[in-house]
């Protein structure tokens, strides 16, 4: 083949202008996220009425909540490899069908059995559309926007789970608990025809799988003045690799695979125990339980604030870097956090930057995973992360309640510079991950 007639497809994304196909690739998936956000968070709206409809307390509810979490985790391991196998675009369509069907379903459960198979099966399908919306989204950007585009698209979770917990107060009165899963259902099932029609294939899995008339076709739609002469192949600058969850552990990847997963991991232990406890932690420090609620929001509304900037920076700098920088920061913050007594302005300073130097590793990490695999294996890389760090968060939940409980406040912010220092040292273990973003290395 002749190789003046091959393009570089990365190279095409980062010299074409980033136009009004891949804003539209983006709410695509923002809208998914939104749903995936929202039927993440609906046990948790739904719990107090579904406890008071069955008859159980929080003990009684803790089964439901974790079999969510980890079919979550299933379902990320399962659809990144089904997404690098036959393409983004059918995991994306059959993740979001699973979770909205079976949140529909959730809703007509009348037993806690009924209601822990349904949550996990539900969590299948919400763990299966993010790591394939991530990957999809970053391979529709040049280098330079990545972070910020993987951020927007992965942006619908957190508005998701905010706009569930702004209706439920109307849905529940009105239909009871199961208003909240009918809504979960029921608007991705109706999104699912446009999104069948408008959801687009990832222009890498075309180009790996050679499908040239149709990548053609597709970048037109992207930046049609940027495409080059008939007959011009696109190409990617790495070699074929196994299609897989396996191809991970191979030689060239084990080492960055392992410690990615621990990263990962640790990381989310840290966080979602932060999340998840953060109301019980500030009460039990003496603040009125009416106010508790200020901690959480104040927590992820600065996570947002904060991650906007950090993601449109992170294509310009040294990723590795920027996630023990954030870490870093994170194990001082806990232990200032450990210190401030019920000094409440300072405690909420100091949450704020918690929401940066805690979260903010996540979107870090997203942008890590998909910066480090190669195109055949990269949603099942971004796949298996998550799982792995779904698989903190049910222990970061749970460690979080059992330190409150046995050492108070204090004890809860210094046990958690255990994760975040563990997940630096994992960090430290990842190689090759300070140079630019997918398609520019072959992940070893």
């Amino acid at each position: 083949m002749n190789d003046a007639a091959r393009v570089d497809l990365p190279r095409w994304f980062d010299r074409a202008r980033f136009g009004a196909y891949q804003v539209r690739v983006v709410l695509l998936c923002f809208l998914v996220t939104t749903f995936d956000g929202f039927d993440t968070q609906a046990i948790a709206f739904a719990g107090p009425a579904l406890a008071q409809a069955l008859g159980v307390g929080p003990r009684g509810l803790a089964p439901i909540v974790t079999a969510g979490v980890a079919g979550m985790a299933l379902g990320a391991v399962l659809f990144g490899p089904l997404g690098d196998r036959y393409g983004r675009r059918l995991a994306v369509l059959l993740a979001t069908a699973v979770f909205g069907l079976f949140s529909l379903a959730t809703a007509f459960a009348g037993t806690v059995e009924q209601l822990v198979l349904l949550r996990f099966l539900t969590g299948i399908g919400m763990g299966g559309a993010a790591p394939n919306v991530y990957t999809l989204a970053s391979e529709f950007s040049p280098t330079r926007h990545r972070g910020l585009v993987m951020l927007l698209a992965g942006l619908g979770l957190p508005v998701g789970a905010i706009v569930g917990g702004l209706i439920a107060g109307a849905i529940i009165p009105a239909w009871g608990w199961q208003g909240v899963f009918v809504l979960g259902g029921v608007a991705p099932l109706l999104c699912l025809p446009p999104l069948a029609v408008w959801f687009p294939e990832s222009p890498y899995y075309l180009a790996r799988r050679d499908r040239q008339a149709a990548l053609r076709a597709l970048l037109a739609r992207v930046a049609p003045a940027a495409l080059p002469p008939a007959g011009t192949r696109f190409a990617l600058p790495e070699a074929p690799a196994r299609v897989g969850a396996a191809a991970l552990l191979s030689p060239p990847l084990r080492r960055n695979t392992l410690a990615i997963w621990a990263t990962y991991f640790f990381n989310w232990v840290a966080w979602f125990g932060l999340v998840l406890w953060i109301p019980s932690v500030v009460t039990a420090a003496g603040l009125p339980k009416q106010q508790a609620g200020l901690a959480t929001v104040t927590l992820n509304g600065a996570a947002l604030v904060f991650m906007l900037p950090l993601a449109w920076w992170l294509p310009r700098l040294a990723v590795r870097r920027v996630i023990l920088a954030l870490l870093a920061g994170a194990v001082l913050v806990s232990l200032l956090l450990a210190a401030a007594g019920s000094r409440w302005s300072l405690v909420f300073a100091l949450i704020g930057l918690a929401g940066l130097f805690v979260g903010g590793p996540q979107i870090a990490l997203n942008y890590l995973a998909v910066s480090i695999y190669p195109t055949a294996v990269r949603a099942s890389g971004v796949g298996w992360a998550i799982g792995l760090g779904r698989v903190g968060t049910v222990v970061g939940g749970a460690a979080g309640g059992l330190v409150l409980a046995d050492f108070g406040p204090r004890g809860f912010f210094l046990a958690l510079t255990a994760p975040l220092l563990l997940a630096g040292l994992a960090a430290l273990m990842v190689r090759g991950a300070d140079r630019s973003g997918p398609g520019d290395n072959g992940g070893d």
